[in-house]
């Protein structure tokens, strides 16, 4: 500690708190370990920890918020590498729509200073007031208007990160196309803090939408509301955002709910945006398709701002929504082929009821990423137990349909292994290289990500 005090100052190295070793996922009992703390306040001393640290082997864990659901930032002994000091929006071009950040600089005020200069970044995961931009990019993160808008990678035009030995490099920048050698920014972009420290990025933004308009669309079962997502996307809208949530989870979330939702059965939310014209027209077109078919209960307009806003505060607070019912949650993140979305629905109430846990499902249902969630008393270890076996079912599931363990939260430390159940060997052995490439010394991030 006293020689990482020389590099950062005294003032920002400190013995681990509670806080610093977990994540959202504290819950399930993840609970790490580290030695210190230490809080770099520039790139260079970012750079320079991570040279002191690989020169003594000293295990290192970069860490934003502690947001993430998958234990990735959840320490393995030596030094949480801690971000939040990197906070500065180093320049805004609106006229090149474009932002660079550090990777300390929340979503929120990502969005909130692209919408001051005119402009719009779309990715909104959750807890976007408190996570970081440089979180956001380790996990690829994504959201209810990624099926429009694309996940955190559609956005970075380039990286600024700390590669071992402790080389500060810049990877793309404010040039829109680059296609000079192997595409590092893409491959940084979601390795979850294994391959090297984010310290800064370039944002891609686009203008602002004009308008926005809002459905909510009650179904009478999964089955029902699969096919009205079907019909949604298949007449020529594009919808900024198609949400799923089944009957628990909008029972779980019903004291809280704006008057204007549609009172039980399964839920679709759709949103539209662009220039007035084109969402007035995209609007009609889709509330025909949505309500054009059987089971569809009711389709309530939400064309007033107000009225979004409220509707969608309401769903991003789901997942809280679901945790009160019991005190605690396992929920996962699975992606599959949208025409198999029904079936993971169904099947994950099947697989709650076989371990004896009460199951629900919502998630951004336009490309195909649900939470498959088990709720329980997380003080109660049976629960956590049975819950983890019916997690190994989920991942089961989610490779028979043809899909993926995670859409979004990553592999962490929570899905340790699981890529070698769904990728050949191959792809494992390339995965593996790649990290003894970028980390010879396994040092970034141990235990991370691990096929």
């Amino acid at each position: 500690m006293r020689e990482l005090e020389t590099i950062v100052g005294f003032e920002h190295v400190r013995v681990p708190g509670a806080a610093d070793l977990a994540d959202a996922t504290e819950w399930s009992g993840l609970r790490g370990r580290a030695d210190a703390v230490v809080l770099p306040g520039s790139p260079e001393e970012v750079a320079a920890v991570v040279a002191w640290c690989y020169a003594q082997d000293v295990p290192i864990t970069a860490r934003g918020a502690g947001t993430g659901w998958a234990g990735g930032a959840v320490p393995d002994g030596g030094v949480v590498l801690g971000l939040e000091r990197l906070h500065r929006v180093r320049r805004i071009d609106p006229a090149w729509w474009r932002m660079e950040v550090d990777a300390g600089v929340t979503t929120a005020n990502v969005a909130r200073r692209a919408r001051e200069a005119g402009l719009y970044y779309p990715v909104d995961p959750g807890a976007a007031e408190s996570s970081h931009i440089g979180g956001n990019l380790a996990t690829n993160a994504g959201g209810p208007h990624a099926l429009k808008y694309g996940v955190t990678r559609a956005w970075a035009l380039g990286l600024e990160v700390v590669l071992a030995p402790g080389e500060l490099v810049t990877l793309g920048g404010p040039v829109r196309k680059d296609v000079a050698g192997y595409d590092l920014v893409s491959l940084l972009v979601g390795s979850e803090g294994t391959l090297g420290i984010i310290t800064g990025a370039w944002l891609r933004l686009v203008p602002a939408p004009e308008a926005a308009s809002s459905l909510a669309v009650a179904c009478e079962s999964s089955r029902a509301a699969a096919a009205a997502m079907e019909r949604a996307l298949t007449c020529g809208v594009v919808p900024a955002a198609l949400e799923f949530l089944d009957d628990g989870a909008v029972a779980a979330a019903a004291v809280g709910a704006p008057a204007e939702v549609p009172p039980g059965g399964v839920l679709l939310l759709a949103d539209v945006d662009g220039d007035a014209v084109q969402v007035a027209r995209d609007h009609d077109a889709l509330r025909e398709a949505l309500e054009g078919g059987d089971g569809v209960l009711a389709v309530v307009e939400h064309p007033h701002r107000a009225d979004r806003e409220a509707l969608w505060r309401w769903r991003d607070g789901i997942g809280l929504a679901v945790v009160a019912q019991h005190g605690g949650k396992l929920s996962e993140d699975l992606a599959v082929p949208t025409d198999r979305l029904a079936e993971a629905i169904e099947e994950t109430r099947a697989i709650g009821a076989r371990h004896g846990l009460q199951a629900c499902s919502w998630g951004h249902a336009g490309d195909g990423n649900l939470h498959s969630t088990f709720l329980l008393d997380a003080a109660n270890p049976i629960q956590r137990a049975r819950a983890d076996a019916a997690a190994q079912d989920l991942f089961a599931l989610a490779r028979r349909l043809g899909g993926t363990v995670s859409g979004e939260h990553g592999i962490g430390r929570l899905k340790d292994g699981q890529l070698r159940h769904q990728w050949a060997p191959a792809a494992v052995a390339a995965h593996e290289a790649i990290k003894r490439a970028l980390d010879p010394k396994g040092l970034l991030n141990p235990g991370v990500k691990r096929p």
